[in-house]
């Protein structure tokens, strides 16, 4: 179909891929459990901008571009890190903020509003999907193993293929949101529990920082 081989392979394959945690659909769940439904879309807007730049870049060959150039790859790679060990810290500030005025409801209730007219949720999950080098590294590995050779429009293939990927993402972002905006009642009325929250997704950025630095290409 269009050039596409095997799509059922790539559907489950990608079902699976879309699954794995990872910090942009972390990211999402943290904005709609502490912004609500319309900003958690407007993050997840922001990664579907970042996957489709990925997925084009990949199909133009820039992926093997990276893999193939050891400094380019580790520049991309150290940036990305850097940039999620400064949102983890971000997180461990508000969350220590949390911690100091959880029994003081109106200071803690204006400690996260200023953070949170700051935050430009978009943009935040932009950079954090577009500098993610491996992922740009998985995109081509994936997608050429389901694109036939032969066809004469590859291109047209990659979009079936991207298409396909962002429905996904789509689906399983949608009901991150919403979960996240079950769980924003739970963090508004006890300032512990969204303290410890916040907490725990510092920690997994500073994760995803370490795992990042340590990819290869």
């Amino acid at each position: 179909m269009l050039g596409v081989i095997d799509l059922p392979t790539y559907l489950a394959g990608l079902v699976l891929i879309v699954l794995l945690p990872g910090p942009n659909s972390l990211y999402v769940l943290s904005v709609a459990a502490r912004k609500g439904i319309r900003t958690g879309y407007t993050a997840a807007a922001g990664v579907w901008c970042g996957d489709t730049v990925l997925m084009t870049l990949s199909a133009a060959g820039v992926a093997s571009l990276l893999q193939a150039n050891a400094v380019l790859f580790g520049i991309v790679k150290y940036a990305g890190a850097g940039y999620l060990t400064w949102l983890a810290f971000g997180m461990l500030r508000a969350a220590w903020g949390m911690w100091r005025t959880r029994h003081e409801r109106a200071e803690a209730s204006e400690a996260a509003a200023a953070p949170a007219a700051e935050e430009r949720p978009f943009r935040r999950a932009l950079v954090i999907s577009l500098f993610n080098p491996k992922a740009i590294l998985f995109f081509v590995a994936f997608f050429v193993q389901f694109v036939d050779p032969g066809y004469a429009y590859p291109a047209l293939s990659f979009v079936v293929l991207g298409a396909f990927a962002q429905l996904a993402s789509f689906l399983y972002l949608t009901a991150l949101i919403f979960s996240g905006t079950r769980l924003a009642a739970a963090f508004r009325r006890r300032k512990r529990l969204s303290a410890g929250a916040t907490t725990a997704a510092g920690a997994l950025f500073l994760g995803f920082a370490v795992k990042l630095t340590l990819a290869s290409a």
